[in-house]
């Protein structure tokens, strides 16, 4: 990385609409409640952390390709204002905005309706309904929304894609097509996914919303924070399991120090995360698990991570925030997010 910095943060979880929320439960370090998820036709019992309701009605709703958008639409969009608002408080917003928005389950409380009135009666299936149910929906909405985007794209895969969403953001701050670059990642809550979650790990419990980073080459518009370094994709495969490539991952990433933040995708499962536990084991710093606190986001954890680390060393409570993401399928990546004074570049 070459002189990436964070511009903005944003977040929406079951802590509620905000970063500042995320910081307090996180600060508390208790679980969340969860709440029991209905399972049409079974007794099974299914969990989700529930994103709360805001007290107002957002005046993003009444926008006309808002009206009918799904729930992770609406996450994405209230992390993503969050972030260029905290740009545009700061200096002029961009003239050319890329936006990269990461996903892993995508638009599923509109896919399971369409399918059930297709099951139903195909023949009055809404095709209003189908288009929310692509996976490239939310960041269509985003970029109308926002109104000033020059470059578009939706990356899907698991939870580790969303450093990949900031190396393609940063790409491109470095290659001039854009002036800022906003990278999103989200999901939403649904019992079709808390079914698929309990089958892969019971002890997880489902959560949604969405996180957003925005970075810039311009440092006079920085939180005081560097995009300094993400490491290698390391991926999965019969020679390289997850296990090496966690341990990969973790030497590519600067030696423990005084002062340096730990923000890791251990979620309650010890099963689950041994590889990511094992990568880790010597670590012996601050640390912070997001999914202990807030649920299994998914795509959105894996933002929540980077926010939490950039928002304790804007907050100048740590020089350094240090993430690690080890997928549940694909690959191990992290990054690392390092001090710097905003409008002077280190």
């Amino acid at each position: 990385m070459s002189r990436i910095y964070v511009c903005g943060l944003g977040a929406v979880s079951s802590a509620g609409w905000g970063v500042g929320t995320l910081r307090d439960a996180l600060d508390r370090g208790l679980c969340l409640p969860s709440q029991p998820l209905e399972h049409p036709g079974s007794n099974k019992p299914l969990k989700a952390r529930v994103i709360p309701g805001l007290k107002t009605r957002p005046a993003f709703v009444t926008h006309p390709r808002l009206r009918r958008a799904s729930p992770i639409t609406h996450y994405a969009v209230g992390a993503a204002l969050e972030a260029v608002g905290w740009l545009q408080k700061n200096g002029e917003g961009p003239c050319r905005l890329g936006i990269v928005l990461c996903l892993q389950s995508g638009c599923v409380q509109y896919s399971c309706r369409f399918f059930d009135e297709i099951l139903k009666d195909a023949s009055t299936a809404s095709p209003l309904v189908f288009t929310e149910t692509v996976f490239a929906a939310p960041a269509s909405h985003v970029a109308t929304l926002l109104d000033n985007t020059t470059m578009l794209c939706t990356l899907t895969g698991d939870p580790s894609c969303f450093l990949q969403g900031l190396s393609l953001g940063a790409q491109w701050l470095e290659e001039g097509r854009v002036e800022a670059s906003l990278v999103i990642g989200a999901e939403e809550i649904n019992w079709l996914l808390a079914d698929a979650l309990w089958h892969l790990d019971r002890q997880a419990v489902l959560s949604g919303g969405a996180g957003a980073v925005c970075l810039t080459r311009d440092a006079a518009k920085s939180r005081g924070v560097e995009l300094s370094a993400i490491t290698a994709a390391h991926t999965y495969s019969p020679q390289n399991s997850r296990a090496r490539a966690a341990c990969s991952m973790r030497r590519q990433l600067p030696p423990e120090s005084p002062g340096e933040l730990l923000c890791d995708g251990v979620g309650e499962s010890a099963r689950a995360h041994a590889a990511e536990r094992a990568a880790w084991q010597d670590w012996t710093g601050a640390r912070i698990s997001p999914k202990r606190i807030l649920g299994e986001g998914l795509m959105a954890a894996a933002a929540w991570q980077c926010v939490a680390a950039c928002d304790a060393v804007a907050e100048g409570r740590f020089m350094a925030g240090n993430v690690s993401l080890v997928g549940s399928n694909q690959q191990a990546i992290g990054a690392r997010f390092t001090r710097a004074d905003p409008g002077h570049p280190q």
